[in-house]
């Protein structure tokens, strides 16, 4: 079994920054992409960033700029920085995970969710 804990959430004015962490643990073979997501009140949830094992990253075009994705391998988890927050960056987050279980077998693991509240 595999759990992920998020961390890093809260209430912060426009302008400021949050730093989001998310830890894997339990049976963990190897781990594949790690990643971020964001559902807004009344919306779907939404990519933020991805990053892979070999360390590609892909960004959404709305927080370009603003967060930077990271990740410890020998910790198992996975960051996003937040900086120069907007009101539209408030929403609960949520960590990916990509277990890799066997050579053709891959799991998606989704954390607990963070809430994420930017003040105008």
């Amino acid at each position: 079994q595999v759990q992920l804990v998020e961390s890093g959430g809260g209430l912060v004015p426009a302008g400021g920054s949050l730093r989001l962490s998310c830890a894997a643990s339990g049976s963990i073979p190897s781990i594949n992409t790690m990643g971020w997501y964001r559902q807004a009140p009344g919306k779907q949830r939404e990519l933020v960033a991805t990053i892979t094992s070999g360390g590609n990253i892909n960004y959404a075009d709305s927080i370009k700029g603003r967060f930077t994705i990271s990740r410890d391998n020998a910790k198992n988890t996975v960051y996003l920085q937040m900086n120069s927050l907007k009101p539209e960056d408030t929403a609960v987050y949520y960590c990916n995970v990509e277990i890799v279980l066997t050579e053709h077998l891959r799991h998606d693991y989704w954390g607990q969710g963070t809430q994420v509240t930017i003040s105008s």
